[in-house]
């Protein structure tokens, strides 16, 4: 016991803990070596302090690093290259969690925040959406002279919001901070904070539904995404099923993140697709979407004791972000040469194709998950070669 205390200080007793934990999260055995010397050093210094690990935290680790600097050290971890460290410690019940001093209104925003993921079930990039427009609002109508007063909020400060918004944003960026405002009035009212229900004192934006045409793309341009998609290496066969699920069966960049590996079905050909709302549908798992799962989990699907299907491949593993979708998609249109495109753009495709072979708008509309067949029949307007032959001649045209 000499030995080890005597390298890695008050630190000691943490050593094989913290080597277990970096290699559940597929830290590789060189990486563990450093860090695990990266704790030995803050471990002495510690010691030297006269300091227990209690007592370690942010502020005690930028004294460490800044007095490793003035002794010469060179290749000095930085702040974010101890993040993993003080997790553990935290998770093991060695050091205390951060002590929160939270203002009211950061405060009232973290309780927002719980409120739109426990309740209402909204997706992580809706909720950043959300909170950034409350944050903002709150900043600008609830706080007068340095006073957070949000149970003063009038319809008066809710229109004048809104007027400052429609001056810098498009009109479907003003219809989506209605929504917002009309959220975040809710759930003031709910909690007590506001005496009345303000949500109606949000006014519409004007603008047509159906005023535009959906952006969409040749069945053949999404073949050359494909195409361009590598299947080798595990980023490259993650990148292809990521694609298939999108492109194939128009899963959203969310629904595509928060897959498990218990809702593929591979008896009955089926999968479980957790969409908005925690709404949970059943679809037929095609042939070629299937077989780009089975190369993933089989060769390149890292172990990891999480359920989700699709990982991170560097370290520390766990399931992948919504936005990594997206940042799949954008690396295949450069691979192909093709103009930049997000998810959605292909399961705009998806639609439109099943539209052009003669598929219903509830059948797309049951593909694409869509509750109000009023969305779905947006996509009518893609098929300009059916709409050619209804559409009558414009008066006074040269027949």
């Amino acid at each position: 016991m000499t030995g080890p205390r005597r390298k890695a200080g008050v630190l000691a007793p943490q050593v094989e803990g913290y080597r277990a934990w970096l290699a559940q999260r597929g830290y590789t055995t060189l990486t563990i070596r450093n860090m695990l010397k990266d704790l030995g050093q803050v471990g002495l210094w510690l010691s030297r302090q006269g300091l227990d690990a209690a007592d370690l935290d942010e502020e005690q680790l930028k004294h460490h690093l800044s007095d490793l600097q003035e002794a010469g050290r060179h290749r000095v971890a930085g702040p974010r290259g101890l993040v993993p460290l003080l997790t553990y410690l935290r998770q093991a019940g060695v050091v205390p969690g951060p002590q929160s001093s939270l203002s009211p209104a950061e405060a009232l925003l973290e309780q927002y925040r719980s409120w739109m993921d426990s309740e209402r079930g909204l997706s992580a990039s809706t909720i950043l959406r959300y909170e950034n427009t409350a944050r903002r609002f709150l900043a600008e109508q609830a706080t007068a002279g340095g006073v957070f007063a949000p149970g003063a909020l009038t319809g008066a400060d809710l229109n004048a919001f809104l007027l400052r918004e429609c001056t810098r944003v498009s009109a479907g960026s003003a219809k989506g901070r209605v929504a917002e405002l009309r959220s975040l009035m809710r759930f003031l009212h709910v909690h007590g904070v506001i005496p009345m229900k303000l949500g109606g004192a949000v006014p519409p934006v004007g603008g047509w539904r159906f005023a535009s045409v959906p952006p969409t793309m040749a069945p053949g341009d999404v073949q050359q995404l494909l195409d361009h998609t590598p299947r080798q290496g595990p980023v490259g066969v993650r990148d292809y099923a990521i694609i298939m699920l999108v492109s194939r069966l128009g899963l959203r960049s969310i629904e595509v993140a928060r897959l498990l590996l218990d809702d593929v079905d591979w008896r009955s050909g089926e999968i479980v697709v957790r969409g908005k709302g925690r709404r949970e549908d059943r679809l037929p798992l095609p042939t070629d979407v299937g077989e780009a799962l089975v190369a993933y989990l089989s060769a390149a699907r890292p172990e990891a004791q999480s359920r989700h299907v699709f990982l991170t491949c560097k370290a520390p593993r766990g399931p992948i972000r919504a936005d990594l979708v997206g940042d799949v998609v954008e690396r295949a249109c450069r691979r192909a040469g093709a103009p930049k495109v997000g998810p959605h753009r292909l399961r705009h495709a998806l639609a439109a194709d099943m539209l052009r072979h003669g598929a219903g708008l509830t059948a797309i509309g049951q593909v694409l998950r869509q509750q109000d067949l009023a969305t779905t029949a947006l996509y009518a307007k893609v098929d300009f070669i059916a709409l050619r032959a209804v559409a009558r001649p414009w008066p006074g045209a040269a027949a």
